[in-house]
């Protein structure tokens, strides 16, 4: 059963120009383990977050660091959540997360499916 679908698009020069303007933006945005990606990675990374927070529902009071996305041994994007955003994803059912990442020119593109 799909419990929520995510959606968003975010420009990466535009958001490079966020990141220099606001450079502690890294650390509230990003894990430990996300900070060290060029800015076209992290920009699909923002896209993914948004997404998840989309298909929750955009509940209020979520951790940005609580959402991580990272690669599986093939290379593939997943979502691992922890905190706040695994309590709202329980709280939903959401038992599995879909992600599929995307570039094309100054775009990044990320669709999320939470599945319970």
């Amino acid at each position: 059963m799909i419990v929520g679908i995510g959606v968003d698009v975010v420009l990466v020069t535009r958001f490079e120009q966020q990141l220099r303007k606001a450079p502690a933006l890294r650390e509230r945005l990003f894990t430990e383990a996300e900070r060290p990606l060029n800015t076209r990675s992290l920009a699909a990374r923002f896209a993914a977050k948004e997404a998840v927070a989309k298909a929750l529902g955009a509940p209020a009071g979520m951790n940005w660091q609580d959402c991580q996305v990272a690669m599986d041994a093939a290379g593939a994007p997943h979502v691992k959540v922890q905190g706040t955003v695994a309590a709202v994803a329980e709280a939903k059912g959401v038992q599995r997360w879909h992600l599929s990442l995307s570039h094309d020119g100054d775009v990044a593109t990320a669709m999320v499916i939470a599945e319970g």
